[in-house]
């Protein structure tokens, strides 16, 4: 195996590049939501703070939940068309957004033949401001359904790709370098998004970002197929490719995979899914907190409107980048250390769970100047990142091909419910902590409110990894599914 090199074709890059546009867009979608609600959308239909956490909540339980099924989704139809269906309905459902507000002057009014302007200029009118709250909250929370259950479909597609495209040993870097597509997203987002509400509306800004899906589908459909069947793939790539299997196949009393249905009950009878379940479960959260809440932090803590936060925003993302060394790492660890994928990909693990523990200062010192939080954030999604691009990889180390997605779907159900107890928390404590002028350890309402999830959020990595490392104390691949 170590005699096959790298320098046997590169198609498999360009599959790793169509995988980092779709996460990109992915996230993209994701994030106009919550760019343009502060300045934009909450004025007009009079959203509070709790109002928005509950439908980043929600959309966090409809994604977690949507995951489960999303794995089996895609394990059955296959990647191509798995991957399809999945980007295609997150498209419908990011465009859906902008029509929100003429849907609210349509319920209450009856109206519904308007445009844009017309449903603001009626809603502004509805002395009922209860009603618009209500209705308008309703119908974003029906759009985030339809974007999770869509948008679901990426990650388990994704490794799933991953898998079939690169030998465990690279799964790590390719891993990352397809996931940083969150980071640039994230990245691309405050320097576009807020920029486009403001210049042609909020409505706008979903129907132009969430059209970009429907350009990747063609991407997809003429540059995607199985390596085994891909013209593009030389013999020598290919051998590259499944030099696992090729390994494996030579061990005394290997068996095949076969291509027998995995079931759920099966899945969960395996330690090695609940140390993935679990890792996600711990570490999610804080990602999704850092993705939907920075922008409200800057605006509440230092006065910044979305276009101000650009910059801060910008530059904490770029950071966030530095993530891809956290796919080379284990790679490293493998090559030049003599581990197995998994001893090398949780010792870079157990690395990136100290670097969140920053959080626990980045509150602290924000009086000297808001860009020490915004760097510290910046270190700490970095550090996820980079736990996320491994521990997605301990999947890919640990399972056959056939049930990479399920176990996917499973983990990212574990990751949505701890995104959604921290979405839902983080909003009804930030309104409590701002109503109440709350103090604690020094820091008074709203302030005192990051405070404490910043604490929870530096924790969490290395309570996962200890659980994890419980167990699956060492590399432990299952055969027999």
């Amino acid at each position: 195996m170590n005699q096959i090199k790298k320098n046997t074709g590169k198609y498999r890059w360009s599959i790793c590049a169509l995988l980092f546009f779709a996460t990109t867009i992915n996230y993209l979608d994701r994030q106009v939501l919550s760019l343009t609600w502060s300045d934009f959308i909450a004025p007009e239909f009079h959203w509070t703070n709790n109002d928005y956490g509950n439908i980043t909540a929600l959309f966090s339980i409809f994604y977690a939940v949507s995951l489960l099924f999303a794995g089996r989704f895609v394990d059955w139809l296959d990647t191509k068309k798995g991957f399809l269906w999945a980007i295609g309905i997150w498209s419908v459902g990011a465009c859906l957004h902008a029509f929100c507000g003429i849907a609210t002057s349509g319920i209450i009014t009856g109206n519904w033949f308007v445009g844009f302007e017309g449903a603001k200029e009626i809603i502004k009118n509805i002395n009922d401001t209860g009603m618009v709250i209500n209705v308008s909250v309703s119908l974003f929370i029906f759009a985030r359904f339809i974007l999770a259950i869509g948008e679901a479909g990426n990650f388990p597609a994704a490794i799933k790709t991953t898998a079939e495209y690169f030998p465990k040993k690279d799964r790590a870097f390719s891993t990352s370098i397809f996931n940083a597509g969150a980071t640039v997203g994230a990245l691309a987002a405050p320097i576009s998004i807020p920029f486009i509400a403001k210049s042609f509306g909020w409505e706008m800004a979903f129907i132009i970002i969430g059209a970009l899906g429907f350009v990747w589908m063609g991407f997809w459909v003429f540059m995607y197929d199985k390596p085994e069947r891909h013209p593009r793939v030389s013999a020598e790539e290919l051998e590259y490719i499944q030099q696992d299997d090729i390994a494996d196949a030579k061990i005394v009393g290997y068996i095949p995979e076969t291509t027998t249905k995995v079931s759920f009950v099966d899945c969960f009878k395996y330690k090695q899914t609940w140390a993935f379940a679990f890792g996600k479960f711990m570490t999610d959260g804080v990602w999704w907190f850092f993705l939907f809440w920075t922008p409200a932090y800057l605006s509440s803590v230092y006065g910044m409107d979305s276009t101000q936060a650009a910059l801060p925003l910008f530059v904490l993302y770029m950071i966030t980048l530095l993530s891809i060394i956290g796919g080379w790492l284990p790679t490293y660890f493998v090559e030049k250390k003599g581990m197995n994928p998994y001893e090398g990909r949780m010792r870079a693990m157990l690395i990136f769970a100290f670097f969140p523990l920053l959080a626990l200062i980045a509150q602290p010192l924000g009086y000297i100047s808001y860009w020490i939080p915004v760097i510290i954030i910046g270190i700490a999604g970095a550090a996820h990142q980079s736990w996320s691009a491994n521990i997605f990889t301990t999947v890919g180390d640990m399972f056959p091909k056939k049930a990479i997605a399920t176990i996917t779907g499973i983990g990212g159900l574990a990751g949505g419910l701890g995104s959604t107890l921290i979405n839902k928390g983080s909003g009804l404590l930030f309104d409590h902590a701002k109503e109440t002028e709350m103090a604690f350890m020094g820091f008074k309402g709203i302030e005192a409110g990051y405070f404490i999830i910043f604490s929870i959020c530096a924790v969490c990595y290395l309570i996962g990894w200890i659980v994890m490392k419980s167990l699956v104390p060492k590399y432990s691949p299952i055969t027999n599914l």
